[in-house]
């Protein structure tokens, strides 16, 4: 039974829930624990949307860099790799994915978020990365992700500063995408996921694939991705019913095949 990293399910919106260990850091359990949670929300036909949660206080702890310390390298390589592989996980659920950022989101925690699609802070959040005031640099996803969203300008401020943002501050930058008051984290989120399930299952799994697929290659390699996920969806039963819909004046109810 998983420990660390919970999948709740309550209609077609699944909850990946981060329970903070009680000891700093990240259990080596973690890793695996996100990788099967991301899997059983990506293969169940029922889940549509998902919501990547942590508590209230914390959205989720970083690696435990102090119990790390004086490690060989290869077993910090090695750990490293493990957690990278349940990141990755997590950012490749073919299914929209909202963060719910309530609390801390630094380290490990800030690097979980980026792997969602779409993220909801509250006022009350700092988000940052602090790594580089231990003599080190971002290890899951920090110096690769966030360039991709905020420009590797700001990202590199952020990465060589090691300051904290507010929630105000990284909607200023893009790294979060709205801002709500503390207490309606969870509801803004929940809205979201439950207007994203209410969409066409496939279409929005092709369209986080051209996305994600096309960042970082040349212009003419992503529009290849584009037709390519673009004419696979006019086999899907979720298009004839978005067409009917359409023709009809009505508005569609897609049965996610």
């Amino acid at each position: 039974m998983a420990v660390f990293v919970r999948a709740e399910k309550e209609g077609r919106v699944a909850t990946i829930r981060i329970v903070r260990p009680k000891v700093s850091g990240v259990d080596p359990a973690v890793p695996g624990e996100m990788t099967a949670a991301a899997d059983e929300v990506g293969r169940d036909d029922a889940v549509r949307a998902v919501i990547l949660r942590g508590s209230k206080r914390v959205f989720a702890s970083g690696a435990d860099l102090r119990g790390m310390a004086g490690r060989p390298t290869a077993e910090v390589r090695a750990h490293t790799g493990r957690l990278q592989a349940g990141f990755s996980a997590m950012a490749a659920i073919p299914k929209p994915v909202v963060a719910a950022i309530s609390g801390y989101a630094l380290g490990g925690g800030l690097e979980l978020a980026l792997c969602a699609d779409y993220r909801i802070a509250g006022r009350g959040a700092l988000l940052g990365l602090p790594e580089i005031r231990l003599g080190l640099i971002p290890g899951t996803g920090g110096t690769q992700r966030l360039p991709r969203l905020v420009g590797p300008g700001q990202a590199k401020k952020l990465i060589f500063t090691g300051r904290p943002l507010t929630a105000q501050q990284a909607l200023d930058i893009g790294l979060v995408d709205e801002v709500v008051a503390d207490e309606d984290v969870d509801g803004a989120a929940r809205s979201l996921a439950e207007e994203f399930a209410q969409g066409p299952t496939a279409a929005l799994a092709a369209a986080k694939r051209a996305v994600d697929e096309g960042l970082g290659t040349p212009l003419e390699t992503g529009m290849g991705v584009e037709c390519r996920e673009f004419a696979g969806l006019f086999a899907t039963e979720d298009h004839r019913i978005g067409i009917d819909a359409f023709l009809d004046g009505a508005i569609p109810t897609f049965t996610g095949r």
